[in-house]
This record gives structure tokens, sequence and C-alpha cells, in this order.
């Protein structure tokens, strides 16, 4: 229970179903302190308050887990480390598929207890697939997508066939105070909202250029290539104007020599998604689907290939701003929901006319 108004209806719901239900709630700081109070957040002193409040108004035991350690270890350590890599990471995918599923799973577990029951709006079905949420836009199955099989089957989502609108609706209608409680939309181990900053006391400053990514001018520099993301267009304050007047974007982060290239928006695009790690559910390993890039990202059609440790995509149209260390999770539309194949960690974005690209930068700079 992390003291918002999802996880405390899907309590309710699940008690309501005639589980034997304890709420919990995950203490994640070394120091409560350092996170941000007020409603902004998650893991807050005052989201404790509310999950305990909520507890006891639907009537369940409630206990507070410290895993500040492993939250540490595994999520915030992994952020910093992602982005010194010069990859882009997602915190709440990575909570989910190593606290939330893993660490709190496996204590579950060992307490006698069957599953761990969130608020995530996304859907189980009978066939004990993942599915999207009726609420799509709401829909959180792609930060599920990294579950494997084992952990799905001691997973319960009550609410994916509620609308965020109606949750509410019932929370007042329970008489649970967090009713109204704004949604989390903020790193919640990062204070302030500053990522850079943050990043920048744990790596320290490393300067580096900014360069031009057809004709490899030096345009500008940076305090550390940690600082940006793929399709970064604000805050890369370049001296020197592009020729045509229009804007450009992070086209690629290159940690080894401490290089951000820039270029024009359509050189953000690319066609094939090369991905690692893949954690794959369907049976087929070549398929047909529709992919999703980066959370609450377009979805766009592909052609799948799943083999060994390696996934590739190719897909139908391009698609831009493709990072490094995002997830690629792949659909299979269906009536009742479209259905989670599996999912991978993005490795590089490539566009098959990537030699004739070069070409074309070659006889530009001749």
């Amino acid at each position: 229970m992390s003291g918002g108004v999802d996880s405390a209806v899907a309590a309710a719901r699940a008690r309501d179903a005639g589980h034997d239900v304890t709420g919990v709630h995950l203490a994640l700081a070394r120091n409560p302190q350092t996170f941000r109070t007020g409603a902004r957040g998650c893991c807050t002193l005052e989201d404790s308050r509310d999950a305990r409040r909520a507890a006891d108004v639907i009537g369940i035991p409630f206990y507070v887990w410290d895993m500040a350690e492993e939250f540490h270890d595994s999520v915030v350590d992994d952020f910093v480390n992602e982005y010194a890599a010069g990859r882009t990471p997602n915190p709440c995918l990575r909570c989910n598929e190593k606290i939330k599923f893993a660490a709190v799973l496996d204590r579950a577990v060992a307490l006698g207890f069957d599953a761990v029951v969130t608020g995530h709006h996304a859907r189980l079905g009978a066939d004990g697939l993942l599915r999207r949420s009726v609420d799509l836009p709401k829909d959180q199955s792609y930060v599920l997508a990294v579950l494997t099989r084992q952990q799905l089957d001691r997973a319960i989502f009550p609410l994916g066939d509620s609308t965020k609108e109606r949750v509410r609706a019932e929370a007042a209608e329970r008489g649970l105070a967090v009713a109204d409680k704004p949604d989390s939309h903020d790193i919640c181990f990062i204070s302030d909202g500053d990522t850079r900053g943050f990043l920048e006391s744990r790596l320290g400053s490393a300067p580096g250029d900014i360069v031009d990514g057809r004709t490899g001018e030096r345009l500008g520099t940076h305090n550390g290539a940690y600082g940006f993301t793929i399709g970064q267009r604000k805050g890369l304050d370049l001296r020197v104007p592009a020729a045509d007047g229009r804007p450009r974007y992070v086209l690629s982060i290159t940690p080894v020599s401490n290089t951000v290239t820039v270029g024009p928006r359509e050189d953000l695009l690319v066609d094939v998604v090369s991905a690692d790690r893949p954690i794959w559910h369907d049976p087929a390993s070549e398929v047909d689907c529709e992919v999703q890039l980066r959370a609450h990202g377009e979805v766009v059609g592909a052609s799948v290939s799943v083999t060994g440790d390696a996934l590739v995509a190719t897909l139908r149209s391009p698609a831009r701003g493709v990072a490094a260390g995002q997830a690629i999770v792949a659909y299979r539309p269906d009536p009742d929901g479209d259905i989670v194949l599996g999912s991978a960690t993005i490795a590089e974005g490539i566009r098959s006319d990537a030699g004739a690209l070069v070409a074309e930068q070659a006889a530009t700079r001749a």
C-alpha cells in the first residue's frame, strides 16, 4: 500500500473477494527526510501515514517493511549506473522487477502468503496473460511487462477493469481519505525533481563536447553526458546556430568519449530496434505484433524475432526518440485487451538505410 488511492482500493477489493489481506507499506528511503514531502511523490512520510489510515478504514492488518537497502542497490544505483553508461533507465519498471515482485514477493511467500496485490492499472485474464487496463491513458502494463511467468502467477491486479475515475469514486464511497489524493508523477528518490542535479551530485562534473552528427562540427560543451537523453531538445545550450535555423535534438550519447551528438529531427528516425534480456511469454519466437518503446509512448506495428538473449523488432513505420535502457514491450491486439507478449531492454535503435546515410554524410564533409 503506497499511500495512494489505487493501492487502497485494490486492498479493499481483495478483502471483499474473500482473501485474507494484510497491508504492507514499503519504507524505501535510507533517510526518509531526503524524500520529498507532500503529495507530489511516493515513498514519503505522509504516504506511510495515509496507507495506515486506509488500512484502518478497510479493516486489515498493516505493517511497514524496511526495504531501503534493497531499493538503493537495485533501483537507485541502477538508475545512476545506467545514465553513466549513456542509457535512459525506467526506475518504476526496475522497482517492479527487483522490489515489488521479487524482494517483496519472496518475503511474502516465505511468510505464508500466496500473492502480492497491487493497485497497478493492468489486467490478468483467466488465461494468466497480462493485458492492458480498460483505462488506456492509465494503463501500466508497460512497466509490468518485465515480470516473469512465475511472478505473474503470484500477482493480483484488482483495478484493471476500472477507470481511474471509477476508482476514485469508489474510494470516496468507502470513506477513504485518499480518494482525491493527486497521482505521483516524479521519480520518488529525487526529492526536488532535478534529475540532472541528482546525477551530478553522484557522478561529478565531466565536461565534454556536443557535436553535429552530420558534419562532426563542435557546437558546444556540457558538464556531463549523463544529463542528456535521446530525443532531447531543450537545455542543449548550443553556441553555433543551425545553418537552416531548425532546432536540433540529441541523437546519441557516447560515454567513452563523453560526447553528445545532435542533429535535425529526421535523424532521430529508426526502423529497427535491437534489445537484450527478453522476457518472452508467447510460444512463437517470431510474431507480427505491436510494440511500445517508452512508457505512455506511441504504439507501432512491428515484426519481432526473439533468439536467445536478443530481441529484434523491425518497425512498420519509423519511430523517434528510441533510447537505450528503456523497455520495448510487444503486444498482441485483442478485443478483451491487448495482450503482453513480452519485453526486453533496448540496446539501440537502427536506421535500415544507415549505410546510405553514412555515404551521404561523407560526401557532405568532402
